[in-house]
C-alpha cells in the first residue's frame, strides 16, 4: 500500500532551499530524529539542486509504503533533463566533475537506506531514495496522512528571502549539533581507547597464563595417559599369577583344601579376574586417548558376526532366568569396517543387558538407519531402566547408576565409556533409550563402509592445499530460530547440490557469512529481537554482499516491502520443496559441478 503525502515542483533556485525545509518536516512528522532529519533533507536537497542545474525543472514526490512496521519513506526525485551519462563512474566515487562538484548523487546515495537511479539520454532521470521508519515510530495509516499534509499546507508561505534565511539559521543550528555531537563521540573515543589499551594489556596476559596452563594440561594428560598404559601392564604379571595359583590350589594339584579354604581361595580367583577386567579397560581407553588403536577395516558378515555373539555369550545364562534373542540379519548383509571392535561394544552392552535384567528377554538386532547409509545395532532389555537424570552420565568413565542390583552386580564403571569411544573411533555414535522399570534400549549407528578420517593439518605436505578437508555441496545460509523448520530445510536439501548452513540469529549468520560466503540465503523475517528488514537492507547495500541472492521465508505476506528493499524471491510459509528448490536452481546457475555431492 502507497499512500501519498506531498509533492514539490523544483523551478527555481528557491525551491531547492524550500524542498529542504518541506523534507525535514515530513521526516519529522514521520518519527525521525533529528539527525535522521537532517540527513534525509541533506539528501533531497542535494538531488534538488542536481535538477535545478541539471535539468532546469522537475518534481519531488514523498510517500509512505507499507501497512505494517516498519513502514518505508519513500521520495521520489523526476527530471526531464538530459538523463545522466556516467551513472557507473559517478556511483563508483571515481567521477571528477567539471565545476568540482559531482558529489551529489554519491553524498545522497550514503544518507539513506536505499537508492535506486534510473536514467537514460534524453528522457531524463527518477532517483528514488528509500528510509526505513524507525521502530518507536507510529504506524501511519490514511487518516494520518492526510491530516499531515492538511497540517503543512495550514502552516503560512514566507518569502523567498525569510525562506533563504530561516533554512541557513536551522543548518547552522543542525552544524553546530553536529560538531558538539562529534566532539562528545570523539572524547568518548579517547577514552574508550585507553580502556582498550589497558584491556588488551591485560588480555595479552591472559592468553599467557593460559598457555602456559593448556602446557601444564597437556603434559598432565600425557602423564595420565602414560601411568594407565604402564599401570596396566605392570599389573597384568601379578594378577596372571594370582590367577593361576588360585585355580592350581582349586584343582587340588597341591592336596584337599578345606571346604573354608576353598570359599576363600575362589574370592581370590573372583576378586582377581574382576580386577583384570579393569586393567584391560583402562588399557584399551588408554590406547585409545593415545591414539594407538588402529582400526582394522575388512569386509565381514554380520549374520556370521551374530552367530559368534551368540556362542561366546551362551555361558552367561547359566543359571539365569533371562533369555538371550539374536535376530539374525540377512545373510547377504555386509560390512566394511572392523568387527573385533563392532564386537566388543556388543559384548558390553550385552553384558550390561544380562547383568541388570532379572527375568525377561535380551534382544539383539541390526537394521538400516534412517541418517544415511549407516547400519543401527541395538540391544534391548526388560531390565530396570534408567532414570532420566542419569541416562547423560552412564557413558563417562568410572560413572554407575545407583541400584538395588548394584550388591549383587559388581562393575568398573568404564565399558559403556570404552563403547562410547571405540564406536568415534569407527566414526559412529552411541545412543540410549530407556524407561525405569520398562527396561533400556542401548544402540550404536556406524557407516556401513568404514571411511578413515582425514589426515591431521600437521601431517599434511606443506603446500599440499588438494589434502585439506572440504565441505561439498553449495552452500546455503537459512536463517531461521525455528528448530523443527531448520529439520524441514535440512531435509529439503538432502541429496540435493545445496548444503545448509544454519543461523538462528542475525549474529550467527554474521559469524558463518565471515566464515564462508554463503551462495543464497534463506531469511524468515521475524527472528525474535531481531530487525531482519533492516538486515535486508544492509546486505543489499554492501557491495560485497548485494550479488548474493535473498530468499525471504515468512509467514505473514509482506512481498511488496521485501521486494522494495532487494529481496530477490518470496515465500509464504508452509514452503514447498519443489518450488523452493526450482528457486534455488535459478538463483545459483553459476556454481560449478565440482561441488554437488
Amino acid at each position: 500500500m502507497i499512500l501519498r503525502i506531498l509533492t514539490l515542483h523544483v523551478s527555481a533556485e528557491v525551491d531547492v532551499v524550500a524542498s529542504r525545509q518541506r523534507t525535514r518536516q515530513v521526516a519529522m512528522l514521520c518519527g525521525f530524529g533529528s539527525q535522521d532529519q537532517a540527513r534525509i533533507a541533506t539528501a533531497v536537497s542535494e538531488l534538488a539542486r542536481n535538477v535545478y542545474n541539471y535539468a532546469r525543472s522537475g518534481k519531488i514526490e514523498f510517500s509512505i509504503e507499507g501497512s505494517t512496521a516498519p513502514q518505508l519513506l519513500v521520495i521520489r526525485v523526476e527530471d526531464r533533463g538530459p538523463g545522466i551519462a556516467d551513472l557507473a563512474l559517478i556511483l563508483s566515487g571515481r567521477y571528477q566533475s567539471p565545476t568540482g562538484m559531482g558529489l551529489g548523487l554519491l553524498g545522497a546515495r550514503r544518507l539513506v537506506d536505499q537508492c535506486d537511479v534510473v536514467t537514460a539520454p534524453g528522457q531524463g532521470t527518477t532517483i528514488t531514495l528509500k528510509k526505513l521508519l524507525p521502530p518507536d515510530a507510529p504506524l501511519l495509516a490514511a487518516a494520518d496522512i492526510g491530516a499531515m499534509g492538511a497540517q503543512m499546507q495550514a502552516e503560512p508561505g514566507a518569502l523567498p528571502s525569510s525562506i533563504a534565511l530561516s533554512e541557513m539559521q536551522q543548518q547552522n543550528r543542525e552544524l553546530l549539533a553536529t560538531l558538539a555531537e562529534l566532539k562528545a563521540r570523539q572524547d568518548e573515543l579517547v577514552l574508550l581507547t585507553r580502556e582498550l589499551e589497558d584491556t588488551n594489556r591485560g588480555v595479552v596476559a591472559l592468553y599467557a597464563e593460559l598457555d602456559q596452563q593448556a602446557d601444564h594440561l597437556r603434559h598432565a594428560d600425557d602423564m595420565k595417559t602414560r601411568f594407565l598404559s604402564n599401570m596396566s601392564h605392570e599389573f597384568r604379571t601379578p594378577l596372571s599369577s594370582i590367577r593361576a595359583l588360585a585355580k592350581l590350589l582349586l584343582s587340588r594339584a597341591d592336596g584337599e583344601l578345606e571346604a573354608e579354604q576353598e570359599k576363600q581361595v575362589g574370592y581370590i580367583l573372583k576378586s582377581a579376574d574382576a580386577l583384570a577386567e579393569l586393567v584391560d579397560d583402562l588399557l584399551d581407553l588408554a590406547k585409545i586417548q593415545a591414539g594407538k588403536i588402529d582400526v582394522q577395516a575388512a569386509p565381514f558378515d554380520v549374520a556370521d558376526m551374530f552367530s559368534a555373539l551368540r556362542g561366546m555369550l551362551r555361558p552367561l545364562l547359566v543359571g539365569q532366568r533371562v533369555e538371550l534373542v539374536f535376530d539374525m540379519p540377512d545373510p547377504a548383509l555386509e560390512m566394511v569396517g572392523d568387527d573385533a571392535k563392532l564386537s566388543q561394544i556388543l559384548r558390553n552392552f550385552i553384558s550390561n543387558a544380562l547383568k541388570f535384567t532379572e527375568q525377561g528377554q535380551v534382544r539383539v538386532w541390526a537394521e538400516p538407519s534412517a541418517e544415511g547409509n549407516n547400519l543401527r545395532f541395538a540391544v534391548q532389555d526388560t531390565g530396570i531402566g534408567i532414570a532420566p537424570e542419569y541416562q547423560h552420565i552412564i557413558f563417562e568413565e568410572f560413572s554407575q547408576v545407583p541400584s538395588h542390583l548394584q550388591r549383587h552386580v559388581k562393575g568398573t564403571g568404564l565399558g559403556l565409556p570404552l563403547c562410547r569411544r571405540l564406536a568415534a573411533l569407527l566414526g559412529g555414535t552411541v545412543g540410549l533409550d530407556s524407561t525405569p522399570g520398562a527396561g533400556s534400549t542401548f544402540h550404536v549407528t556406524l557407516p556401513r563402509v568404514y571411511v578413515p578420517p582425514p589426515q591431521a593439518a600437521q601431517d599434511t605436505p606443506a603446500g599440499d592445499h588438494a589434502a585439506a578437508p572440504r565441505k561439498a555441496g553449495i552452500p546455503v545460509l537459512v536463517i531461521e530460530d525455528d528448530r523443527s523448520t531448520l529439520v524441514l530445510y535440512r531435509s529439503f536439501l538432502r541429496d540435493t547440490p545445496f548444503r545448509m548452513v544454519p543461523a538462528a540469529s542475525l549474529w550467527e549468520a554474521e559469524q558463518a557469512w565471515n566464515a564462508e560466503a554463503p551462495a543464497a540465503v534463506i531469511l524468515d523475517l521475524y527472528l525474535n529481537g531481531s530487525d531482519t528488514w533492516r538486515w535486508l537492507t544492509q546486505t543489499k547495500n554492501d557491495e560485497l554482499r548485494r550479488h548474493v541472492p535473498v530468499i525471504i521465508a515468512s509467514a505473514v505476506a509482506d512481498r511488496q516491502k521485501a521486494y522494495t528493499l532487494g529481496a530477490d524471491a518470496y515465500f509464504v510459509k508452509p514452503l514447498q520443496r519443489d518450488a523452493l528448490l526450482a528457486q534455488l536452481h535459478a538463483l545459483c546457475p553459476s556454481q560449478p559441478a565440482r561441488e554437488v555431492l
